[in-house]
């Protein structure tokens, strides 16, 4: 049997900062929050899903942010969307175009690196 796709991809993150992950996720991101399952909740951490999107965050006490690993979000409009995270006063990198997309990287509030795509392909 093999692997036939993702069910969520898991970051880490400190403790204590989940305020911050949710103004990026949900309120930059429009990765809408959703509750853990009651087992998990009291671990810290939070989890945003749309759709096929799910990322889950989880406390890590010897936290590094991961800053060449990560996931990459196709996006609908590249530009507006970074123009948001720079208004929320994290960073954004452009990079170079590739296979057909435009592409960005942020940073999380706590340093994990997230890739931004968007489809450049027409008709």
């Amino acid at each position: 049997m093999n692997a036939i796709g993702f069910d969520h991809v898991q970051l880490a993150m400190p403790a204590g900062l989940e305020a911050e992950a949710v103004a990026l996720y949900e309120g930059v991101l429009r990765i809408p929050q959703v509750a853990k399952p009651p087992q998990l909740a009291g671990r810290g951490g939070c989890w945003f899903e749309a759709g096929a999107v799910k990322i889950h965050l989880g406390v890590d006490p010897d936290f590094r942010p991961a800053n060449k690993s990560h996931p990459a979000l196709i996006v609908t409009d590249l530009q507006a969307l970074t123009v948001s995270v720079a208004a929320a006063g994290l960073p954004v990198i452009e990079a170079e175009p590739l296979d057909g997309f435009v592409r960005a990287h942020i940073s999380e509030p706590f340093g994990n690196r997230i890739e931004l795509m968007q489809s450049i392909r027409t008709g």
